[in-house]
């Protein structure tokens, strides 16, 4: 057995192989074998982008720290699962990154994405600073909801990827307010604005007569980040099996979470075990070489990942989709609908066509799309905020 333990940052990590099980590995969506399939299933997990702590990079906001060892684990396992969606919307589900290989532009357009400087679009510069208008000053620890709304505002800035970024609060998914954000760059004039009840009218909101493959273009693609809660202090049981099914659909970015102030990407299960990428090593900053290529070799982590419990996870986490199409997002509810009837699981949300009314109206509560009533969302989400406390009646 592949065994190396290695130590960073005074923590102690062991690194091992795949056990030799019968049970099939699921990361992100495809499902392998361990016994056939041992070097496809490090070659997927190895082509990942793996965002780490870095040090001596430039100053967040000019004067800040260099460095995010110790508070910026969350931020970038919200890279990570960002990553993953830039990565299947420019390059596809079965790109696999091969060490030495000279790699296509779009792959270091999407890892330039994410470089530790300002300007780069999902940088951790952009995030801390982003954070703070949920609330977070620069070097404060974030959950999974806050780093989820930071990535959402974003995400506007970035017209090269033009996703439409949608998350699902009160662990409920409203289909109707999906369809109406992905299909929101409609170029028929007003066709925008026009209101759902006239769709026998109109077909994704514009004309029967358009083009078929005019329309077919019209449904930017989707991020879908879901916060849960999935138990009190501990993940309830009842949840499990559902959490797996997450990694099984094609659409799975994986989950962002973790244990209390540690957070983990996770992108896959075998057995009883979660399959992760750390953040948790401290690497040094990397700059363009002379030819203005990027050196990516520390972007992609090249030992088999870290596995734990399911038990062991934090009830605090945040679930990603993406769908690149209509058809994909209509897939992916199908998946979701069925996933109800299997025995044993328990719903994580709720799927519904349209705004349950119990619903209060987001204008009344003064919130814009954008913002994030910070503070409730961050007592109920981040539990390194709250200390339950148990009434006694």
């Amino acid at each position: 057995l592949f065994l190396a333990t290695l130590t960073y940052d005074t923590l102690r990590f062991e690194y091992e192989d795949f056990p030799e099980t019968k049970e099939p590995v699921w990361i992100l969506g495809r499902k392998y074998s361990v016994f056939t399939e041992k070097e496809e299933i490090l070659l997927d997990v190895t082509s990942r982008l793996w965002f780490t702590y870095r040090k001596n990079f430039p100053a967040i906001g000019g004067t800040g720290p260099t460095s995010d060892t110790g508070w910026g684990c969350m931020l970038r396992c919200g890279q990570m699962i960002f990553a993953q969606a830039l990565v299947c919307r420019h390059l596809g589900r079965d790109w696999r990154w091969i060490k030495g290989k000279r790699q296509m532009d779009n792959y270091f357009n999407v890892l330039n994405a994410f470089i530790d400087k300002k300007d780069s679009y999902y940088s951790i510069h952009q995030i801390a600073q982003m954070g703070v208008g949920e609330g977070k000053s620069i070097g404060q620890w974030y959950g999974p909801n806050t780093v989820a709304q930071v990535l959402k505002k974003l995400a506007t800035f970035d017209t090269w990827s033009s996703l439409a970024v949608h998350i699902a609060m009160d662990n409920t998914v409203v289909m109707e307010e999906i369809r109406r954000l992905c299909q929101s760059n409609v170029p028929c004039a007003g066709a925008a604005a026009c209101p759902a009840l006239e769709s026998d009218v109109l077909y994704n909101g514009c004309p029967e007569d358009m083009g078929l493959r005019e329309r077919l273009t019209l449904w930017k693609p989707l991020v879908l980040l879901i916060p849960l809660r999935l138990g009190l202090t501990e993940i309830n049981e009842a949840y499990i099996e559902t959490l797996k099914h997450c990694f099984m659909m094609p659409q799975s970015l994986g989950v962002i979470g973790g244990k209390p102030n540690s957070a983990h990407y996770f992108i896959g299960y075998v057995g009883e075990e979660l399959i992760y990428l750390d953040p948790h090593t401290t690497q040094p900053a990397v700059e363009p070489g002379d030819s203005g290529c990027l050196p990516d070799e520390s972007f992609h982590c090249q030992h088999p990942p870290c596995r734990m419990s399911i038990a062991e996870l934090d009830p605090s986490i945040a679930v990603g989709f993406f769908c690149n199409t209509e058809a994909d997002f209509n897939d992916w509810c199908q998946q979701i609908k069925k996933l109800s009837l299997v025995r044993g699981a328990l719903p994580m949300f709720e799927l519904v066509e349209r705004q349950p009314s119990h619903f209060s109206n987001p204008d009344v509560l003064n919130l814009t799309p954008d913002s994030s009533d910070a503070d409730r969302l961050e007592r109920f989400f981040d539990s390194e905020d709250e200390d339950f406390e148990i009434l006694s009646l």
